[in-house]
């Protein structure tokens, strides 16, 4: 998980920001993967300038709030880390106060899995995302929707200056797929992991594991819940 800056969160719970974006190394940005689309934008300040890498430009929307940024995948994802840079020195009523955090398979099904409240904040703000369970560090998902519901000083329009999206790296999937089934049933099991790409590092152990269960004449609930663990050993997703 991101590490955070002394400061970053004010005795009242609302974010202040920080002026080090620090990422842990079990993390990797997810963004180039994503198609990125905004609500509105004032021409010139549009959904690039979220993505640029300067803190200079920004996203300026130009409707009516909420005030939507949407990151869409082609495939389910896991992500951990949501980071934004806001300021409101230099943007003042323009700087988000409230933001909900959705998620879903498309826009026909997103759910608010948090709202995150700021004040006056300046430099990057780190959002962890969690799912349900509260043994996942991350959430599931096909698309992520950051909704702006309200700006400092009554605010109509707001200003985002970057926003980078972060997910576990392999390892990281690994060591909690292992803690995670000490605790779960091999439907659990399955259910939860099995929908990830092949894992071409871990392919001919975990080939030869299960070929090993399979040629077991003894189809005990250890020897089924050995061959569930290596096949998805086998399949998770790819991401060194």
């Amino acid at each position: 998980m991101a590490t955070e800056s002394d400061g970053e969160e004010d005795t009242a719970g609302k974010l202040t920001g920080s002026q080090h974006l620090e990422v842990d190394d079990d993390l990797r940005e997810m963004a180039k993967k994503a198609a990125w689309s905004v609500s509105s934008c004032k021409p010139g300040n549009g959904v690039l300038a979220l993505r640029d890498d300067n803190l200079d430009t920004y996203w300026q929307s130009d409707g009516a709030q909420p005030h939507l940024v949407n990151i869409q995948f082609q495939k389910k994802v896991k992500l951990q880390l949501l980071v934004l840079y806001v300021d409101f020195k230099l943007d003042e009523s323009y700087t988000p106060s409230k933001i909900s955090i959705r998620a879903g398979d498309g826009f026909h099904n997103l759910k608010e899995i948090k709202t995150v409240e700021f004040k006056k904040p300046v430099g990057w703000v780190h959002i962890p995302l969690s799912g349900t369970d509260p043994r996942e560090t991350f959430i599931h998902t096909f698309m992520l929707q950051l909704a702006v519901l309200s700006n400092h000083l009554n605010g109509r329009d707001t200003h985002v200056r970057q926003i980078k999206i972060y997910g576990p790296r392999t390892l990281f999937l690994i060591n909690h797929f292992i803690l995670f089934r000490r605790n779960s049933s091999p439907t659990q099991l399955l259910n939860r992991f099995n929908s990830d790409n092949i894992l071409n590092r871990m392919k001919m152990v975990a080939i030869a594991n299960m070929k090993k269960c399979m040629h077991l004449g003894k189809h005990s609930e250890t020897t089924t819940f050995n061959c569930i663990t290596h096949h998805i050993l086998l399949r998770l997703v790819h991401n060194i």
